[in-house]
């Protein structure tokens, strides 16, 4: 794989049915679209102005940028924002208008929490005027792990019944210290029976005595399994106490003299029922409706509701029926919709966080589209979010089926009329590419079918794709009216999601998760239990992107890093150097871009802008390059991003690359220079400072350099090797080696160590690790470390590390906790440290810790062993730069035990008969050799 691919697929994601921009990037690859974006319709039209003031001056840089990219002379202009002569084209200017904004800007641009959710240490209760529910009265939403919102009607309308008659309950709680916000809570009108009456609060508690409420225990898998039965009593109790949820409210048995848990009450309903039970003295029992079954299902349950006589409370009647009646509407939720609705309830989640949180990135127009989709009918919410979680793009009507939606008809009809499917019925709407797509959705038998009509090859060896090949021939026969006909007959109405819609929703999931690798599916593994992520506060003072234009070149760049996937994939060579030619045509204009290394937030909100984006393009394109020996042009990328990225980790392995493609052209001189001026360079380091040095010892004999420098001692010092014999099973070149060994089994040159050293006289246990064992050590080790409140690094509940974290700034941000920390680990605290955090967070994902790949003796084996100063020093290394050290370990970890509390432990790296350390690998030996360790090459040699 060409490097850098692999890190280009991880931007780019989920590949986009739909780049809005495709077609202006290609017909003109050398301007960069800064200020026009594509609306609906394809057709060019100007960005938006925003709310703030100084940016309504933007269409009148836009103006004057064009009039001087139409001036060759680039004359002079004015800067409508602080008044200083501007010289220079179109970019220059707009620049400088960005910074000029971001300067003297007096609107702060904020960012709320996830979902109005956790996040927060304190809650608090606000007065909200005209509100009867009174400040010191009022139900406050607690602080809790799961990112299912603490009001259901709030955050999904279109999930709640319409009923006639509403009665607004406002509750409000401070997320953060930046940003105060409220929830409505919306209460149903009472059914005759249930109706309360307006008196004293000791009335109302009599008048809902006996009624029953229908629902779910939750949580079976933290009881122990505890056996149930159907129509088994219990009773609910409180639980203020609990670590995750002070609203908790536990399913305890009934049976006489037994306290078992069998479960908890969902958080959505403890929220409303915890202050009836606290406060009106309400007590609720309850009997097992049915069972599930499996053990960890949800359980049908009935709730009846009693009354506690002797208890008085001074909580008036308003904010009783409030609390009583929302804890009705969850109920009915839960029980109209269930699990169905999960997919949709989340999505709306993320439209609604997106909506509060990025409103200065969005137009009128997309605000209101996207708040147009609450207001569709369940079912067309639903068949929306089905299709685009689906490959598509275009659906057969006949073929659309889903319990959950009853009409699917009525569902496309409301989709259609609101511009977010597009369909067709008649064949003369059906383009050329279009109609490949449409050809796709037909079964092999129906291809072969309207091929024999055609009187075209239908061979039943054919494949679907030569098939489809066959029928998309007969545009260029003059049969297209009967082919799109034809086709027609067989699919019936097909559907696809408009393009606007598709822009504006990944739009919504990219600033959401803030990535591409993550999407739907990541709610829906948290659903299930089978991702955990770990608890933190977000603190947000700064959005990721400052202003829409900034975002709209982001998503341009990763359109083009998507092309080029794609162009990767199809072999095409001449799209991918257009795409290198567009990326170039990008950084070419900028200005070098530094940041200071204690600048944390700027380091990481570095990573979402379209010259980064752009610069991974041009990474991935010089390795193409290089592989089509175009050295000249490679060289010339990588000069050019050495010149503008000043300040990025990335400098080692471009400074390298220049130094090796100026050798491959006969300039030793200049290569050796090249190396000789990275290794001034901090920005190096790691294996690339190490490759250096080596080039430059090497290039840098006499008689072109006299003097030997002084790393020469520290690069060459001798690594102890030793030598292990094997029987090979095969020596082909590039083929992993596979050895016998003693026993006569096949094994790799690992394994094979391993028997070695194990068969020493007191020999070592050991495993087979490379970097793995060490970043779990590391992040189970500084776990309150990583995931500690800083500002501007968690912008949702999904991540599984600070955005800094393989940034300088992460140290720097965090020194003051970090270096305590690490002298504890220097003082023998380590075991203790690494009990206490696997215990605690097991299962939790976190960047680098691998649950599976070692157990707990293993970890606290290599703890022991390796000693308190060597895993203060290497988590200090991690710490200060996790991005340079996070791969190239020793393969192996060994370790023996003198006594029951101490210990040794070696690194070892192997080699086959073939292999060569890499520069990573030899940066690491030396620096582990420096940090203590002791270390080891050991070279398999063949009988």
């Amino acid at each position: 794989m060409l490097t850098g691919r692999e890190s280009l697929i991880r931007l780019v994601g989920k590949r986009r049915r739909f780049l809005p921009n495709r077609q202006s990037l290609f017909s003109n690859p050398g301007q960069i679209s800064l200020n026009l974006c594509n609306d609906n319709d394809g057709q060019i039209c100007l960005l938006k102005s925003t709310e703030q003031p100084q940016e309504a001056n933007l269409n009148q840089i836009i103006s004057v940028g064009d009039e001087t990219e139409n001036n060759s002379s680039h004359s002079e202009i004015a800067c409508p924002v602080c008044g200083c002569k501007i010289h220079g084209d179109n970019y220059e200017v707009n620049s400088h208008l960005d910074v000029c904004l971001s300067q003297r800007t007096k609107r702060k641009l904020t960012q709320r929490t996830l979902l109005q959710l956790n996040f927060s240490q304190t809650s608090k209760v606000q007065n909200i005027p005209g509100d009867s529910l009174k400040p010191e009265n009022a139900v406050v939403l607690r602080n809790c792990n799961n990112h299912v919102p603490q009001n259901s009607s709030n955050v999904l309308p279109a999930l709640a019944a319409r009923e006639e008659s509403e009665k607004k309950c406002k509750l409000t709680q401070n997320l953060d210290h930046h940003h105060d916000s409220f929830c409505k809570i919306r209460s149903s009108s009472l059914s005759p029976k249930d109706e309360l009456p307006k008196s004293e609060p000791t009335n109302c508690r009599s008048s809902i005595s006996g009624l029953t409420l229908e629902t779910f225990l939750v949580g079976r898998r933290y009881t122990g399994h505890e056996e149930i039965r159907l129509g088994d009593t219990f009773s609910l109790l409180r639980d203020p106490h609990n670590a995750h949820d002070s609203n908790c409210i536990k399913v305890v048995s009934a049976d006489f003299g037994s306290f078992r848990l069998l479960g908890y009450l969902s958080r959505e309903l403890a929220q409303y029922l915890s202050p009836l039970i606290d406060n009106y003295g309400l007590i609720f029992e309850g009997r097992i409706t049915s069972v599930p079954e499996h053990s960890l299902e949800a359980v049908p349950i009935q709730i009846v509701c009693q009354r506690e006589s002797d208890f008085e409370s001074g909580l008036d009647v308003e904010t009783f029926k409030c609390l009583w009646e929302n804890a009705r509407h969850v109920v009915e939720i839960r029980r109209t919709d269930s699990h169905s609705v999960k997919y949709q309830l989340n999505f709306c989640l993320i439209l609604q966080e997106v909506l509060r949180s990025n409103f200065h990135l969005l137009t009128d127009d997309e605000k209101e589209y996207l708040e147009s989709f609450t207001l569709l009918s369940n079912d067309s919410q639903r068949l929306f979010i089905r299709l685009y979680t689906r490959k598509g793009p275009w659906f057969r009507m006949s073929c659309i089926s889903y319990t959950e939606i009853i009409d699917v008809q009525r569902a496309v009809n409301g989709l259609a009329d609101k511009g977010y499917v597009c369909c067709v019925e008649d064949g003369d709407d059906i383009s050329e590419s279009e109609m490949k797509d449409i050809l796709n959705t037909l079964t092999v038998s129906e291809l072969r079918e309207i091929c024999c009509i055609l009187k075209k090859s239908c061979n039943r060896g054919l494949r679907k794709q030569d098939l489809v090949a066959s029928l998309l021939s007969t545009y260029a026969d003059g049969l297209w009216p009967c082919l799109s006909t034809k086709v027609l007959d067989r699919t019936g109405t097909c559907i696809k999601i408009s393009s606007k819609a598709e822009t504006l929703m990944w739009r919504a999931e990219r600033l959401f998760f803030l990535n591409g690798e993550q999407d739907l599916s990541t709610f829906l593994l948290v659903d299930m239990g089978k991702v955990k992520y770990p608890t933190y506060n977000c603190i947000i003072s700064e959005s990721i992107f400052s202003n829409r234009s900034d975002l709209l070149l982001y998503e341009e760049a990763v359109e083009v890093a998507q092309i080029m996937d794609e162009a990767l994939d199809a072999d095409d060579n001449n799209l991918l150097l257009k795409c290198i030619k567009i990326a170039e045509s990008h950084v070419s204009t900028l200005l070098p871009i530094q940041y200071s290394s204690s600048e944390s937030v700027a380091a990481c909100h570095h990573l979402y802008t379209a010259s980064w984006v752009h610069s991974k393009v041009i990474t991935l394109g010089i390795s193409f390059l290089e592989q089509l020996r175009r050295y000249s042009d490679a060289i010339d990328l990588l000069k050019q991003l050495l010149s503008i990225f000043t300040h990025d980790i990335r400098r080692g392995y471009w400074t390298l690359r220049l130094s090796v493609d100026l050798e491959h052209l006969g300039y030793i001189d200049e290569s050796l220079q090249a190396a000789e001026n990275g290794l001034l360079d901090p920005w190096i380091r790691a294996g690339s400072r190490v490759a250096l040095q080596r080039r430059v010892l090497r290039l840098g004999r006499p008689p072109r350099r006299w003097k030997v420098p002084s790393f020469s001692k520290s690069i060459k010092r001798e690594i102890t090797e030793v030598f292990v014999q094997g029987r090979p099973l095969n020596s082909e070149l590039g083929a992993k080696n596979r050895f016998y060994n003693e026993e006569g089994e096949q094994c790799g040159v690992e394994q094979l160590a391993l028997n070695y050293y194990a068969g020493m006289e007191d020999g070592w246990q050991g495993v087979h690790t490379e970097s793995g064992i060490w970043l779990t050590i590391f992040g189970l080790l500084m776990w309150h470390i990583i995931f500690a409140d800083v500002p501007n690094v968690f912008y949702n509940r999904f991540q599984v590390a600070p955005l800094d974290l393989c940034t300088d700034g992460f140290y720097t941000a965090r020194k003051s906790i970090i270096e305590p920390h690490l002298q504890q680990i220097h003082d023998g605290m380590a075991e203790e440290f690494l009990i206490k955090s696997w215990e605690t967070h097991y299962g939790t994902r976190c960047r680098g810790v691998n649950w599976d790949s070692h157990s707990l003796d293993e970890l606290r084996a290599a703890v022991v062993c390796v000693g308190g100063p060597c895993l203060a020093s290497l988590c200090r290394l991690f710490a200060q730069d996790y991005q340079s050290w996070c791969s190239g370990m020793p393969d192996l970890l060994l370790w023996r035990f003198h006594g029951e509390y101490n210990g040794e432990a070696k690194l070892v790296e192997v080699k086959g008969p073939k292999d060569r350390l890499s520069e990573q690998q030899r940066a690491w030996l030396l620096q582990l050799m420096d940090c203590g360790f002791k270390v080891e090459v050991c070279k398999v040699k063949p009988l």
